[in-house]
């Protein structure tokens, strides 16, 4: 599929007879893989008597070797997958297999790609970065602290440097533009948190869709505030430089030395919430955050701090 989509990616019309004797196939076998693409991968492809083939729209395929030349001092093993059910179950599968850390998985389409307390992630093929690097942890509790927060500075310095305006962040794992998320952050951990660890880092980055009538809430992508197609390698290495940057200041510094750039990034800073986990709604005013990236609200008058995996934070009406 992916040497298929090699000969179409520039746009232009293909014969299918050109496709077939490039492939070394059939003109049958061709028709064949392309229906597969529209039915199974949901590419959109334009067929036209006498001329051929052609993508509605070019696109640019991920690749490991581009990523690597474009940020050569990170020294990851980088693994591209066509398809996959989540890129972060991937991730945990090769922790099990042994696969030795630091890796990065990535994925041209997710076919359950997961976001925070089980909701879908939509994973249109070819269109946005999903996206899971895997660390280990030595040393306890205090590495782990504060992480989803520095992955989402990292994602939100990468969409501004795009030519992303008005991007920030929402308190635990969101980043948006204005009320419209435009990436989320999901951690999975495996082992034992006050040894010996793995963290698998997922990020979710919308980049260059325009339709998903699958999306629940209201959401934007680097395509639609700015207005162009861009390359997912550059997006992905100018990430992971970034990434690489705030993971090295929170290894010798703690999360504390990045705390104060975070409060000033969240969205939310100062605006009356409520905050929901199950059944249960607290209501209360964002104050900032602690030293290990735990929610300080104020409460009737007294702070709070609240943190944890399964919490949601909602805008108050009228704030």
């Amino acid at each position: 599929m992916s040497t298929l989509l090699e000969l179409l990616r520039d746009g232009r019309f293909h014969s299918g007879q050109a496709l077939g004797e490039a492939l070394g196939v059939s003109r049958s076998a061709i028709w064949k893989q392309l229906q597969l693409l529209e039915a199974e991968w949901g590419v959109v492809i334009h067929k036209v008597r006498g001329r051929g083939y052609q993508l509605a729209s070019p696109i640019t395929l991920l690749s490991s070797a581009e990523i690597e030349r474009l940020a050569p001092g990170n020294g990851w093993v980088i693994k591209v997958l066509e398809s996959v059910d989540s890129t972060n179950a991937e991730a945990l599968r090769s922790i099990e297999r042994g696969c030795p850390a630091p890796f990065l998985v990535l994925a041209e389409r997710q076919t359950a790609g997961r976001g925070r307390r089980g909701r879908k992630w939509v994973s249109p093929f070819a269109e946005n970065i999903y996206y899971s690097l895997v660390l280990r942890i030595d040393g306890g509790m205090r590495q782990l602290e504060g992480l989803s927060l520095l992955v989402g500075l990292a994602v939100m310095h990468a969409l501004r440097e795009t030519g992303v305006q008005g991007v920030g962040l929402k308190w635990p794992n969101d980043v948006l533009v204005g009320q419209k998320k435009i990436a989320g952050i999901l951690l999975e951990l495996v082992g034992d948190p006050a040894d010996v660890c793995h963290v698998v880092l997922g990020i979710g980055v919308n980049v260059n869709m325009q339709n998903a009538e699958e999306v629940d809430q209201e959401w934007t992508s680097v395509r639609l505030e700015s207005g162009k197609v861009i390359d997912r390698n550059q997006f992905i290495a100018r990430l992971s430089e970034g990434l690489v940057a705030y993971l090295e200041c929170h290894r010798l510094k703690g999360f504390s030395a990045i705390r104060e750039e975070w409060e000033q990034n969240h969205l939310w800073q100062g605006r009356a919430v409520s905050l929901i986990a199950g059944v249960n709604k607290v209501e209360g005013v964002v104050l900032g955050i602690d030293h290990q990236g735990g929610l300080r609200l104020s409460v009737e008058g007294e702070e709070r701090v609240y943190s944890g995996g399964e919490l949601s934070l909602r805008l108050r009406d009228g704030s």
